[in-house]
């Protein structure tokens, strides 16, 4: 049977690893230690898309919150609301009208106040 030297193949791997490795400290930048620090690294990563979403959900809530509280209203009250009235906005758009388009964010605190009313 033919010896197999595994050369460029290894190399190639090895340098794939090595790659992303670079800008880590001490041991890290060799490659069994990199490897391992790559991988974790991965994992974060795939861990805190998803963990991003979450935030960002949460921050849009607070922004509505704080914004609907100066008209009034809370939160939970604001979207009750605004369900009711048929009004359907995601909390990205309504966080950003509640930051940056004052009178907008009014006109639907003030629709979802009168459904509530009624």
């Amino acid at each position: 049977m033919p010896r197999v030297t595994r050369g460029s193949k290894a190399r190639r791997r090895r340098n794939k690893i090595l790659k992303r490795a670079r800008g880590f400290v001490g041991g890290r930048k060799l490659y069994r230690q990199g490897r391992e620090t790559v991988e974790k690294g991965l994992v974060y990563a795939y861990r805190d898309r998803k963990v991003r979403k979450r935030e960002f959900r949460r921050l849009w809530i607070v922004r509505i919150n704080a914004a609907a509280r100066l008209q009034g209203l809370s939160y939970s009250t604001l979207m009750h609301g605004l369900k009711q009235a048929g009004v359907e906005v995601d909390r990205k758009s309504l966080a950003e009208m509640a930051v940056n388009e004052k009178a907008a964010f009014v006109e639907l605190v003030n629709v979802a106040k009168s459904k509530l009313a009624a």
